[in-house]
């Protein structure tokens, strides 16, 4: 098995939903994915939105491939070709990937003027034709993720024809991001943030399909909040707040499993990913690639200001390398997120 692609499903691991990191765009990378995987050993991962285009025709190595210790990960795509959508997720089921799933709720312009993301929940056929075609295609389990609603849809009755059209094609569980989404008036930033949430919505579609697992996503900031959800759907998803502020990820184990973390402090995780970043380094990957990612990882700690300038003005330079890194841990102060923000 390679170290950048895995050719067969990996089906020793048990693909629990319970609490998981959003697919972000240009921000959930292969190499955020490590790192996360390295606070977490039980968090479902996401992959950036890949078009059903860009697997079929791009460049798959550079676009699909991933460390195998990422496992359990999920391909997320986008399209609307049922046809399409079933090559790329046989392509995705045979890089290794855990589940393939459908993006129904992005809201930027180019998913609108491709016909898909967030438009789609305006068209429940077609996703479950979609979703269909998925499931005829794989083994692995296929999701959706969508929005409560688009525009001046009613969140009740649009929601509901989505998740029934999607389950009674095979959909093995929703991912409902708890804000509708405004295609006209909105712009893509504005919708992570104007649209009120409502995760009683989401909590009475769960109610009404006890069966089926449903995820909740939006607006979550931390993990005593995702506990709380916990109460009333089958799991939660982290997005913005998983990424821009990593260390809260080094709970999720103890508090939502009850298991222990991989690594007591963040010192700890960045010492484990030297390797993975030596073996990148080694293969062209720029150091700032990967230590883009460690912005936030230190909360309320003396000398995270120190260490977030000191990979700004050195890891960007050619050249960088674990040396600038490891400068920049020393910058920080001994101790746990969880001490220094007590």
């Amino acid at each position: 098995m390679g170290r950048t692609r895995t050719t067969k499903v990996n089906e020793n691991k048990m693909l629990g939903r319970r609490f998981a990191v959003a697919p972000m765009m240009d921000w959930t990378d292969r190499h955020c994915r490590v790192f996360h995987r390295h606070l977490s050993r039980r968090a479902l991962l996401y992959t950036e939105m890949l078009t059903t285009g860009a697997v079929i025709h791009g460049d798959r190595d550079r676009l699909l491939g991933f460390d195998a210790l990422e496992h359990p990960v999920a391909l997320q795509l986008g399209g609307s070709d049922p046809r399409q959508l079933a090559e790329a997720a046989r392509i995705g089921q045979d890089f290794g990937y855990d589940e393939i799933n459908l993006n129904v709720g992005c809201p930027s312009d180019r998913v609108k003027d491709g016909r898909f993301g967030a438009c789609l929940m305006a068209e429940p056929q077609l996703v479950a034709a979609c979703v269909e075609a998925m499931k005829r295609a794989v083994a692995v389990p296929v999701t959706v993720k969508c929005r409560i609603g688009i525009d001046d849809q009613d969140p009740e009755p649009a929601l509901d024809a989505l998740a029934r059209a999607v389950i009674a094609s095979g959909c093995d569980a929703l991912i409902v991001h708890a804000r509708k989404a405004w295609l006209n008036g909105l712009s893509p930033k504005e919708n992570r943030d104007l649209p009120p949430l409502d995760y009683d919505r989401v909590y009475r579609l769960k109610r009404a399909m006890p069966d089926v697992p449903v995820i909740v996503n939006g607006g979550i900031g931390g993990i005593d909040e995702a506990r709380a959800h916990l109460s009333h759907v089958d799991g939660v998803m982290l997005g913005r707040a998983a990424y821009q502020e990593p260390w809260r990820l080094l709970a999720v184990d103890a508090d939502i499993f009850g298991e222990a973390a991989p690594h007591a402090t963040m010192q700890d995780v960045l010492e484990a990913m030297m390797p993975y970043i030596e073996e990148q380094l080694a293969r062209g990957t720029r150091l700032h690639a990967i230590t883009r990612h460690f912005v936030g990882a230190f909360h309320a700690v003396p000398g995270a200001r120190a260490f977030r300038r000191h990979l700004a003005e050195q890891g960007t330079k050619p050249g960088a390398d674990t040396g600038v890194l490891r400068d920049a841990i020393a910058r920080v102060a001994t101790c746990a997120p969880a001490e220094a923000a007590a």
